[in-house]
This record gives structure tokens, sequence and C-alpha cells, in this order.
């Protein structure tokens, strides 16, 4: 299999599960259940419209972090939340326009236009810190394959 297919697959499957396990922990802290389930099912979802979208991650972090690798850490995980932050709003808002409706409309909170929620920037940011790592660790693993 080519570095490039693992990636597009390792990263879709990745992203989704990770939002699966974030939606499970966030109704449960926030005492908030999900389909009737208890809260204690730990029930988490996402979205099929997620797997285009996380499975863009190696495209989009190849050229990224070719352009940032050399600054802090911590300006390079803002950096990353703030392009999390506007392909979530590009996708929710192209969502709209296809489908009449975006999966994720946020209603409450610090949202913008309901297509991005700002409180969930240090989620996105840790987010983002897994995902260099992720990538990095591949990188190596696929040094000299081709």
């Amino acid at each position: 299999m080519s570095k490039t297919i693992f990636q597009i697959l390792f990263f879709a499957c990745f992203g989704m599960s990770a939002e699966i396990f974030f939606v499970a922990f966030s109704n449960l802290i926030s005492n908030t259940p999900f389909c009737n389930e208890p809260l204690f099912s730990l029930t988490g979802k996402t979205y099929v419209w997620m797997f285009p979208i996380y499975a863009s991650i190696p495209f989009l972090f190849r050229f990224i972090y070719s352009k940032i690798s050399k600054y802090p850490i911590l300006l390079r995980l803002f950096i990353y939340a703030f392009i999390i932050f506007c392909v979530e709003f590009l996708s929710g808002f192209l969502l709209k326009q296809i489908t009449g409706k975006c999966p994720w409309e946020y209603a409450t909170g610090y949202h913008v236009c309901g297509f991005i929620q700002l409180e969930f920037t240090p989620f996105w940011m840790f987010f983002a810190f897994i995902i260099e790592y992720l990538y990095l660790f591949i990188e190596k693993l696929f040094e000299g394959k081709g």
C-alpha cells in the first residue's frame, strides 16, 4: 500500500474515531444523553461527511508543516487550530449549500455562523498536536519505502 493511501485511510478513520470519543465524553461531562441512551453508555457519533474531510489531513498537513515546522509548538498549534476552523467553516458552509443543512450546526456558546465553535480551540489544538506526531511517525515508517 502506498504511503499516501495509508495516510488517507488512517487519518480519516482516526479523525472519525476521535470525534466519536469526543462526543461521547462531552455528553457525559455535560450530562447530555444522546439518543435516549444512558449517559454511561458513552454513545458518540460522527457523520459520513467527515470521512473526506479527515482524509484531507495528509494533503493539508504536508503543505502546512513544511511552512511552519520551524515555529515553536504553541504557535504551530494555534496555526493548526485556525486552519481547522477554516476547513470546518468551509465544509459546513458547502454542506449547507449542497444539502440544505450543516450536520454540526452550533447554536449555543461562541460560534461563527453555527459552523465553528470557538470554545473547541483547546481541543482542536490537542487534536492537531496528536496529528502532527502521527504524521511525522508515519513519515518515518515509510522512509525509504517510496
